[in-house]
């Protein structure tokens, strides 16, 4: 099963620790994205129509464009 919360815009969908795509604001003309692990959640309203701002591991503050989907390991199915 594949993660469905990659909407990067609801605060609820983005966790510390989850990995992300963010824009910085230098990056926002070109819609560059930089990809990290959530180290601080920024924005404190529920929705944010721009994406919700995280800080990075690495120090890099942008707003998460997309949460990268992971496969839930734990809900697989084995082979038959």
């Amino acid at each position: 099963m594949w993660a469905m919360k990659t909407d990067g815009r609801i605060r609820s969908n983005v966790a510390k620790g989850a990995e992300v795509l963010i824009v910085q604001k230098r990056d926002q003309r070109t819609g560059r994205l930089t990809r990290g692990i959530v180290k601080d959640i920024l924005t404190r309203s529920e929705e944010h129509p721009r994406g919700i701002k995280v800080r990075l591991e690495g120090g890099k503050i942008g707003r998460v464009r997309e949460i990268v989907a992971r496969e839930d390991r734990s809900s697989r199915d084995g082979p038959d």
